[in-house]
């Protein structure tokens, strides 16, 4: 499944036999390690997580597995899905089973969210995008799941107007991207990295056209299937695919 002109090392291990529709492994780029996910929406089921039924927000990756278990299902691969506030709703769009539970916001602002150009991540039965939020919001697609966070990483193949080569705010970094033919790829830091760099590995490795910044320092990955099970501080939105 993997076209990547990366090198692979350490890790491949696949969630699935047959044709492979969700694979999780580590590369190195320009000496840094990173473990990715690849992730086919029209064959796996993909979406966001934020509160159970009672309206506690699940803030783990235990509690999601929980969760799902009770219907029937397992949590076989998640991610933090994006920034939230103290209580842990969302900063920005929230869309779950196509239900708008925060709004867009399309100003510029402080921190990472507000570094303009940002985006949302929008889910359907089968498909993924990327979107910047103006353009998002002018062209109202339909989603059963987005969240909506900042920066975008690569916009059209480009970089991020903002990331300076040689920046030295570097930090764990989580985010994702969607390819031409509608994969998704997942992807964290495993070691502190600037803007500048984690961009270049979605726009040159991954060759993703749009690439979007779930966050830096709380980011995690639950993988089971590598063994990866990644703990802190509580979360808010949390992407998942089940099965």
């Amino acid at each position: 499944m993997k076209t990547f002109a990366a090198i692979l090392t350490l890790t491949n291990a696949s969630l699935c036999t047959g044709a492979l529709a969700a694979d999780c492994w580590s590369l190195a780029f320009e000496n840094v390690p990173f473990t990715a996910c690849e992730i086919d929406p029209a064959e796996e089921a993909v979406r966001l997580f934020l509160k159970d039924a009672d309206g506690r927000p699940f803030g783990s990756f235990d509690n999601v597995a929980a969760y799902v278990g009770t219907r029937g299902r397992h949590l076989v691969l998640a991610m933090n899905g994006g920034m939230y506030h103290p209580n842990r709703d969302p900063v920005g769009l929230y869309v779950e089973d196509g239900l708008e539970l925060a709004p867009v916001i399309t100003s510029d602002g402080p921190g990472n969210f507000g570094l303009l150009p940002n985006g949302v991540l929008c889910l359907d039965e089968s498909t993924a995008g990327i979107i910047e939020s103006r353009s998002f919001v002018r062209s109202g697609p339909s989603c059963s799941f987005a969240t909506q966070s900042g920066p975008l990483l690569v916009i059209d193949g480009q970089l991020h107007p903002r990331f300076l080569a040689d920046s030295p705010s570097r930090f764990i970094r989580n985010g994702i991207g969607v390819t031409e033919d509608g994969r998704i790829v997942a992807a964290i830091s495993d070691q502190p990295v600037n803007f500048h760099r984690f961009a270049r590995l979605f726009r040159d490795v991954f060759k993703t056209p749009d690439a979007l910044f779930l966050d830096g320092k709380v980011s995690r990955l639950y993988a089971p299937m590598i063994g990866r099970h990644d703990f802190g501080l509580p979360m808010g939105p949390i992407l998942g695919v089940t099965r």
